[in-house]
């Protein structure tokens, strides 16, 4: 290599180690911007603030967690409820920022969907500890080894929803060997690795670390599928699942491609397959854009939770410790879950 190639060929590295740089620096200024918008709205409510952090926040999951605690919040004086997350996807270290940032602020309490348990707690939850602002995790728990650094937990029973969406699958086998496909969102998220446990529970009758034939289940090579919550990407794990030969059943564990403004349009080519059960989606989650496509029967059947009471028993739960330091009398609460088929569909909307 002569000295000009090799000097063009270092300033090309050079510029585009710089377009990460200056990227990744936009996406924090964008995570700041957002966080800054809300503070100031928070800093000017008087009463009690108490922040609503999702996994996401363009996600109605949580918005209808959001609604929950508002509700509440109408029911007592002086409480506020302010709504945050990632904005389009499930990013570990913009949900550390944002609550570091609310934290800085000086708000009441948080209820919090956990990403990265581990991450989290050692980047903020340790601060919100010794500063005294409580915190109660909904739908995603910290882990085991994590519980000093919140109230309680308020949300489903993770692990029996995994065996509940695997039992489901059951009613698919067709054949004495069985593939199935799990899709979920972020590897190290506390729930989805309970529901993904359940599953393989249910199949295999035993805790197993995968399907490998037990019962005649096997999990195709390539999955789980993790989306990190990122809708498009998983409408595209879903279309190259249903395109195969041989497509396994195909299992989320949250609702990620039934999300997708786009996933009516683009599984709209498969729905004499899906009502015939050649093609086989089992989701999570019954939110209102998922139940259209039940209703479209483009999904075989959805498994819904209660996102809204989850919402608004946790800032019931932090209202009482906040404003008369009384601590819950139970480490969890379990909200139940309820099912949705292409037959039941018109009845299946639950708060």
């Amino acid at each position: 290599m002569t000295v000009n190639a090799f000097l063009r060929r270092s300033l090309l590295i050079c510029c585009v180690y710089l377009g990460i740089i200056s990227a990744a620096i936009a996406n924090d200024d964008s995570i700041n911007e957002g966080v800054n918008q809300d503070k100031a709205a928070s800093l000017h409510s008087p009463g009690l603030n108490i922040v609503v952090i999702g996994k996401t926040k363009n996600d109605s999951f949580y918005e209808q967690s959001y609604e929950g605690c508002q509700v509440f919040a109408q029911s007592v004086e002086g409480v506020n409820c302010i709504y945050d997350g990632p904005q389009d996807f499930q990013n570990i270290r913009a949900q550390a920022l944002i609550i570091e940032s609310y934290l800085k602020t000086g708000v009441d309490g948080f209820l919090i969907s956990t990403t990265d348990s581990t991450f989290l707690v050692n980047r903020v939850l340790k601060k919100a500890k010794a500063a005294g602002v409580p915190v109660i995790t909904f739908d995603s728990d910290l882990l085991a080894s994590d519980k000093a650094y919140r109230l309680a937990y308020v949300g489903t029973n993770n692990f029996d929803y995994g065996v509940a969406l695997g039992n489901q699958a059951k009613a698919f086998k067709k054949q004495d060997l069985t593939q199935i496909c799990i899709q979920s969102g972020h590897d190290s998220t506390p729930n989805l690795n309970e529901r993904i446990r359940g599953v393989r529970y249910a199949l295999a009758g035993e805790n197993v670390p995968r399907l490998r034939g037990e019962n005649g289940w096997t999990e195709y090579s390539r999955c789980p599928f993790y989306t990190l919550g990122k809708r498009e990407q998983a409408v595209r794990q879903l279309e190259h699942i249903l395109t195969l030969e041989n497509p396994p059943i195909y299992l989320a564990v949250a609702g990620f491609a039934q999300f997708s403004p786009d996933y009516i349009k683009k599984i709209g080519p498969f729905k004499q397959q899906i009502a015939n059960d050649d093609l086989v989606i089992i989701s999570a989650d019954a939110e209102d854009i998922q139940l259209d496509a039940l209703r479209a029967n483009l999904s075989s059947i959805n498994i819904g939770q209660k996102p809204f009471a989850m919402g608004r028993l946790g800032a019931q739960l932090l209202y009482q410790y906040i404003k008369y330091g009384e601590t819950p009398s139970q480490d969890i609460y379990y909200q139940d879950f309820y099912y949705c088929t292409p037959e039941n569909v018109n009845e299946c909307v639950v708060k």
